[in-house]
């Protein structure tokens, strides 16, 4: 068995290996950057070895580095995470040369499958059904146009070495396959130090579902159920399940089949991901084979049972699979949520900082037979980095059926806190209430189909506003009690705090009396009817439990100076709660106005300037790209709203800009 892990990789899936050598009994080593100094990884680890700059290029994808650091430590295996090195031939062969275990896949396997081309071409080869496609590689722009035009639109242009949905444009016309081929290029030149790229039909209504497999040393191959991953933005997974609400028996036998037809075609052994587009008629066809786990493992090992990382340990070490295909049963469902640094109030742009408040809900098997897990690699003050992919923790919840798998996530989000940087907390909580999702309609479009405008929130209904002003109004009694409780008396007069409030969000605005008794407190609405309420909550805390009319709802509390804000469900509302003669008054206010930004192009997000496409005195039209931005190895193309004339160029090319520095001035 294997002595000594060193993890070649960061944050969560760094962790999450280590949590499983622990439980074995074998001692771990982590490496990191100057980024990573105070990493969580590195305080789980038993060994920690720096390796060089921040930025990945210099240090976790520098084999050399990791080699050093597997001398310093004694290492006898390496497990390559996700990303950087797990899919690097030239590492397997490297390590294998330094007398090093892999933990993945043989070096023939790598090859073969890392390289889409030659991917598609064995699995066709292996009976596995394919997307049609150009196999060859695309020398320019002009080439790629003409074989988008011959295969027909809409197509996708991708990264020959790709992955996590990097390097990755969908084209439904001649001039975005001629921009989508050099932005497509850009990003796997600077992700994978690989910029070649190929074309292939995009199906329509498509839905992303991958097959998990696990082969041993020893000719035995498995599929261990399937995985739906349709909910995508910019073909980044967002929300993951186990199994797919699609599948029905027979496909998802036939599907199995073919992943493991095409993993013993390559001599696979350890555990693999076999990806495929499905359409609406349950057609299936092969999009690629990840070498290596998959982000998404922790949903398939809930319903399995199965620890991936144990068994590619396992499996790594000579050991032969303790169990058949036969003993692979799917019990329940498993739903997980990826929690970005994006913030979805700015079009999902990425966002850094420091993490003022880190506190995810209890882990473990809950009150109501529900699991909740949560892989994380940060910690609450901890900084979140410009270099390294934005995602924070990956959420998960198991319940027996679908609807219990999906109550259970919402509530464990409604839990969670997160402050001091963006994040996609109330987007996942929105999708998890959204009806389409809830039905199981899915399609890789279902985020650019359902939000098209952005995410801008959810706007609460009658009955929801009715709960949340009912909540702010108990906040309000309580917020006064305890100010006339600091003050006392003075004199002989006490403050007496009132029972009827206004309050208002929005274009919502009622009037409230809070009514306390021998059965509780209620809050009445000016119509006559009324909501009982129950808490624990006391002022500081960030998190209250209330139960309003029966139901327990979870909601983040904070104060806005005078104003309450609460979050729940996706729903973010400030609540003003005032007397009934205040708020009488604060309808004669002046409404304020927020600044005029309407001649200026802002930086969205922290990052680099690249590219800047515009000079001053140049005339532009609408929709024409004026500079190109990239953040956590994504390049961002900004875009001009309207027609104008340029002013002032305030940017360069290298320059590191923070979120609203000015790039551009018009006239």
């Amino acid at each position: 068995m294997i002595k000594k892990i060193l993890i070649a990789n960061r944050g969560e899936i760094a962790c999450r290996v280590i949590k499983t050598a622990k439980k074995m009994g074998i001692a771990t080593v982590a490496v990191y950057s100057d980024a990573d100094a105070n990493a969580l990884h590195i305080n789980m680890a038993d060994e920690a070895i720096h390796i060089g700059p921040a930025p990945s290029s210099q240090s976790y994808i520098v084999i050399d580095k990791i080699l050093e650091a597997i001398a310093k430590t004694g290492a006898d295996a390496v497990h390559p995470g996700y990303g950087f090195l797990s899919e690097n031939a030239a590492f397997a062969e490297a390590l294998e040369k330094a007398g090093v275990i892999f933990i993945g896949p043989p070096v023939g396997a790598i090859k073969a499958m890392g390289d889409k081309i030659t991917s598609k071409k064995l699995a066709a080869e292996a009976g596995v059904s394919t997307v049609p496609g150009h196999m060859g590689l695309i020398g320019d722009a002009e080439e790629a146009v003409k074989i988008a035009s011959q295969i027909g639109y809409p197509v996708m242009i991708k990264a020959s070495a790709g992955g996590g949905g990097k390097g990755m444009r969908i084209a439904f016309n001649d001039a975005e396959a001629r921009e989508g081929f050099q932005s497509s290029k850009n990003e796997a030149k600077s992700s994978f130090g690989d910029d070649r790229i190929f074309i292939e039909k995009f199906v329509t209504q498509p839905r992303h579902i991958e097959i998990q497999v696990l082969g041993d040393r020893h000719g035995n191959i498995l599929y261990l159920g399937e995985r739906e991953c349709s909910i995508q933005r910019r073909n980044q997974k967002v929300i993951e399940e186990a199994p797919s609400p699609f599948l029905d028996e027979a496909t998802r036998h036939a599907m199995g089949q073919e992943a493991v037809a095409l993993a013993r075609a390559v001599g696979y052994h350890s555990a693999g991901t076999v990806e495929f587009i499905v359409d609406g008629a349950r057609n299936f066809y092969f999009l690629e084979m990840n070498t290596r786990l998959q982000v998404e493992h922790p949903v398939t090992e809930l319903v399995t049972g199965i620890d991936l990382v144990e068994q590619m340990i396992r499996v790594a070490s000579g050991e032969k699979l303790s169990f058949g295909q036969a003993d692979v049963k799917l019990n329940g469902w498993a739903i997980e949520s990826r929690l970005y640094a994006e913030d979805p109030y700015r079009n999902f742009l990425p966002s850094i900082g420091r993490l003022t408040r880190y506190r995810p809900p209890q882990e473990g098997e809950q009150e109501n037979g529900t699991v909740i897990r949560n892989d994380t690699g940060v910690f609450e003050g901890g900084e979140i980095s410009m270099y390294y992919d934005p995602m924070i923790a990956k959420l998960c919840s198991w319940g027996k059926d679908r609807e219990t798998a999906i109550d259970a996530m919402g509530e464990a989000l409604d839990r969670f806190e997160v402050e001091g940087i963006g994040h996609n907390l109330p987007f996942l909580s929105a999708v998890m209430q959204h009806e389409r999702f809830r039905s199981g309609r899915l399609t890789t479009g279902f985020i650019a189909e359902e939000f098209p405008e952005g995410f801008s929130g959810v706007e609460p209904d009658e009955t929801a506003a009715r709960k949340l002003s009912a909540i702010a109004a108990i906040i309000q009694q309580r917020l006064q009690n305890r100010a006339v409780e600091i003050s006392g008396t003075i004199g002989n007069h006490r403050r007496i705090v009132g029972h009827d409030w206004v309050v208002s969000f929005g274009a919502f605005r009622r009037g409230i009396s809070v009514e306390t008794g021998a059965d509780g407190t209620a809050v009445r609405f000016e119509d006559g009817t009324a909501l009982t309420v129950d808490t624990g909550w006391r002022p500081g805390q960030s998190l209250g439990l209330f139960t309003v009319a029966g139901e327990v709802i979870a909601a983040k509390v904070d104060l806005a100076g005078a104003a309450i804000r609460l979050r729940w469900r996706g729903m973010d509302v400030v609540a003003r709660v005032r007397s009934p003669r205040v708020a009488e008054l604060a309808l004669l206010m002046p409404e304020k106005l927020p600044p005029d930004t309407s001649k200026l192009l802002l930086c969205p997000m922290p990052g680099v300037i690249t590219g800047i496409t515009v000079s001053e005195g140049d005339e532009v039209e609408a929709g024409q790209a004026l500079a190109t931005v990239e953040a956590m190895k994504m390049e961002n193309i900004l875009r001009a709203e309207k027609r104008g004339r340029v002013a002032r160029v305030a940017a360069k090319p290298g320059d590191s800009l923070a979120v609203d520095e000015v790039i551009l001035e018009f006239e």
